[in-house]
């Protein structure tokens, strides 16, 4: 007699030094639980293990960008089908208590009763290369506003004879003004000159940043034209916009099943909040909230520079819409319109 092979699926649970892994029979009978290290080595003894209980179908993964990045890759490197999976829920967590292999076990039941259907982004593109580049610019964006806020704080509080120096100086004005400041003398207890140095500090850490910040715009354009270049011609879309949307989206723009899935994706689709007589939709405030940042900027262009889009506001105006209503229907439709240049029409197959 020939014995019939059992079809099991895989759930990890993942941590920075560690992974846990459960497996579950197609009755949804846990075989087994086990811990690996996150090294090459580990993840080659994840797979085998899994494999040992019968033919693996899929296998739900935690965090496939973050921690499970690295297994996520070697896993589809394998051929095997990866499921994100998100943690389980407070009240599954409070019923059934909180470990590595119950939560391993919870992504397995996951994926075995299509709970979840995610797909992991692809970790080794283009557009990971785009993302790694957008964090060291977004930090340095950042700390920049930081040392201009510091700057304008320190002005208002300052003496007397430096206050009236530098108030009223726009914040490039000011920044080239403190980064040339030399104080008279070097008692750093007298506040005058504390505060004349704390300001060409900030002033000078503004000016690296701002080179920073121009240095890796130079590699993120190109980067996003050979990526997509179409994002690029669309009004109010620039690279930096362009940018976030294909990171957002990922490399495998095929796992949005469709544009309703991209805006849901973006934070941008409502959600339905009726009950009995009453029918409407409340704000969505999901999704990655740096891609919805990136749509508002695009409806603020437009706002501004698109006459198509100004007579949509002044039509929605006079029905009664208010501008925050107006520009969350301008961020669906955009949505839309971004979601057809990630994902163009594929021709039609020519009889043969």
């Amino acid at each position: 007699m020939v014995r019939r092979r059992v079809e099991v699926t895989g759930g990890v649970d993942t941590h920075k030094d560690t992974h846990t892994a459960a497996v579950l029979d197609s009755a949804g009978r846990v075989l087994g639980t086990e811990q690996f290290t996150t090294t090459r080595a580990g993840f080659a003894a994840l797979l085998a293990w899994l494999r040992g209980f019968g033919t693996l179908q899929k296998v739900g993964v935690e965090g496939t960008g973050a921690y499970g990045s690295g297994l996520t890759r070697f896993l589809s490197d394998a051929g095997v089908t990866v499921i994100e999976v998100d943690r389980p829920d407070r009240k599954t967590r409070r019923r059934q208590g909180k470990s590595d292999p119950i939560d391993a076990v919870s992504a397995a039941r996951a994926v075995l009763a299509a709970d979840t259907a995610g797909i992991p982004k692809q970790r080794d593109s283009r557009v990971e290369a785009l993302r790694n580049l957008r964090v060291a610019r977004r930090s340095a964006v950042a700390d920049r506003a930081d040392a201009v806020r510091q700057m304008h704080t320190l002005v208002i509080t300052a003496v007397d004879e430096v206050r009236d120096q530098l108030r009223g100086r726009s914040t490039a004005a000011l920044v080239k003004v403190c980064a040339a400041a030399a104080p008279k003398t070097t008692d750093v207890a007298d506040p005058a000159v504390a505060v004349l140095i704390a300001l060409r500090s900030l002033a000078r850490r503004h000016q690296q940043l701002t080179a920073e910040i121009t240095d890796l715009e130079k590699l993120i354009t190109p980067l996003v034209e050979q990526i997509n270049p179409n994002l690029l011609e669309l009004k109010g879309v620039g690279p930096d916009t362009a940018g976030q949307l294909l990171v957002t989206a990922g490399a495998n723009t095929d796992r949005l099943r469709c544009e309703a899935a991209f805006a849901m994706l973006c934070g941008t689709a409502p959600l339905p909040a009726s009950s009995g007589k009453t029918n409407r939709h409340r704000l969505n405030r999901g999704g990655d909230r740096q891609a919805n940042a990136a749509l508002y900027r695009v409806v603020i262009s437009r706002l501004r520079w698109d006459q198509r889009t100004r007579d949509y506001m002044d039509r929605r105006t006079k029905e009664g819409k208010t501008n925050k209503e107006i520009i969350r229907c301008l961020k669906r439709y955009i949505a839309r319109e971004i979601y057809q240049q990630l994902n163009p029409p594929r021709p039609a197959p020519t009889p043969a």
